[in-house]
């Protein structure tokens, strides 16, 4: 973001420093090819103050820096009041001379004076940037949230006088370079501002924050297009006003509806992101012990309400030591990621199938105790067709236990792992016996 208000700066410092030789020297001002566009003085003197305070309050610098800093921002604010009251009719003249384009009495909404209320506000928000109490923190949260309305009001007139809508002159609009001007420094408030205040928001890196990145563009341009539309519709010399002022309505109304549903559908989206890494193994997929024992309550509860047995079965990846000390661990975890697969297959989607971490597996549902069996010798079935397709080393082996409970049982769910977890046990302790 540092590289982008350096950007802005230097735009800014070009187009005033121009401005302000142009006005200060007719030498200068002579040189200056007729189609090269130029700021009148003080808007440029205002843009070159604002662009300077704002340089040296940057966060590198400090002490004499910061409070030349300070004293540019005021200088900026007294200035623009100062314009502002002359051309209101408040004070007679201004200590300065002005070009006679400039010192011309102006009226409420003309463009110059819009842009001399908008430096006067930037320039406002740039002293409260400076300091860090908390009520000066909400101040420039205000301040600025008022600068960035004025820009979109004053851009909104730009566009609609150059789409030629609503007797727009030259007159009524500010000029060009002063609107850029404007917008930049806007820009470089806006973003110090966000690294305390509100506007934090559109910089920080959690769901809200990229939801307000990538919909905003949509929904700043959204209301130019729709007044545009409005005012340049044929169809309303086609029908009756109030109808076409109806679809106009329903029109807005519908795009509006289409925003809301792509925002909710990316919130609905992002949500099971966040819930499935929190709850889910990284490895396998499946689900980690957080996120089984979550579940399988859930799953215990309706099998008893429902009056059907339920049942755990534990597994334990057989020789995972030897094979991480014997073939390291990117192939031990390759072991653990295909029997995530198996259990994944061998079961229904409405059973829980859960990673205790290392080597050990779980899944609970609503089996019989001759249903948990078959779901047993499946998983067997499945490592043994995997082995014989290849060449391994170390066969994918597996030792599971498994208990189940009638509906009517009082074992709770950490009851009934424990005692899987004392079966799969029983039948390890079983299988290096009958090797030895």
């Amino acid at each position: 973001m540092l590289v982008v208000q350096r950007f802005c700066l230097a735009v800014v410092a070009v187009v005033s420093l121009e401005s302000v030789a142009a006005w200060l020297s007719p030498q200068f001002s002579a040189q200056i090819p007729a189609w090269l566009p130029s700021l009148a003085g003080p808007m440029g003197l205002s843009a070159l103050l604002c662009a300077l305070s704002l340089v040296f309050s940057e966060g590198e610098h400090a002490g004499l820096a910061r409070v030349f800093s300070h004293v540019l921002a005021l200088l900026s604010t007294l200035f623009n009041l100062a314009i502002l009251l002359a051309n209101i009719g408040h004070l007679p003249s201004l200590p300065i001379g002005f070009p006679a384009s400039t010192t011309a009495t102006l009226i409420v909404g003309s463009g110059v004076l819009q842009g001399v209320v908008a430096f006067l506000v930037l320039s406002a928000g740039m002293f409260l940037l400076l300091f860090r109490g908390t009520w000066l923190k909400l101040a420039a949260d205000i301040i600025v949230g008022v600068l960035c309305f004025l820009a979109f009001v004053l851009i909104s007139q730009s566009l609609f006088g150059t789409a030629g809508l609503f007797g727009l002159t030259s007159n009524n609009l500010i000029h060009p370079l002063a609107l850029v001007c404007i917008v930049l420094l806007t820009t470089v408030v806006m973003l110090r501002q966000a690294a305390f205040g509100i506007f934090a928001i559109f910089l920080g890196s959690g769901i809200g924050s990229r939801i307000a990145r990538g919909f905003a563009p949509v929904l700043f341009l959204w209301p130019f297009v729709r007044e545009i539309v409005e005012a340049q519709s044929g169809f309303r010399h086609l029908l009756p006003e109030h109808f076409a002022a109806a679809i106009l309505t329903a029109l807005a109304i519908g795009i509006s509806l289409v925003f809301l549903i792509v925002i909710v559908w990316r919130i609905n989206e992002m949500e099971k992101e966040i819930h499935d890494l929190t709850l889910r193994d990284e490895l396998t997929g499946l689900y980690n012990m957080r996120g089984f024992y979550l579940l399988a309550e859930q799953t215990l509860r309706l099998a008893k309400r429902s009056k059907q047995p339920f049942s755990v079965l534990f597994l334990d990846l057989d020789g995972l030591k030897q094979i991480n000390d014997q073939q390291g661990h990117q192939v031990g975890s390759a072991y653990l990621a295909e029997t995530g697969e198996i259990v994944q297959a061998c079961f229904r989607d409405a059973d829980v199938k859960g990673r205790f971490g290392g080597d050990e597996f779980v899944v609970a549902g609503q089996f019989t105790m001759v249903g948990i069996e078959i779901a047993a010798q499946r998983l067997h079935v499945a490592a043994e067709e995997r082995n014989a397709k290849g060449d391994r080393r170390f066969p994918l082996s597996f030792s599971i236990g498994h208990v189940t409970s009638d509906y009517y049982s009082t074992d709770t769910l950490k009851d009934l792992v424990t005692r899987a977890d004392d079966a799969m046990y029983k039948e390890k302790r079983r299988k290096k016996a009958h090797r030895n």
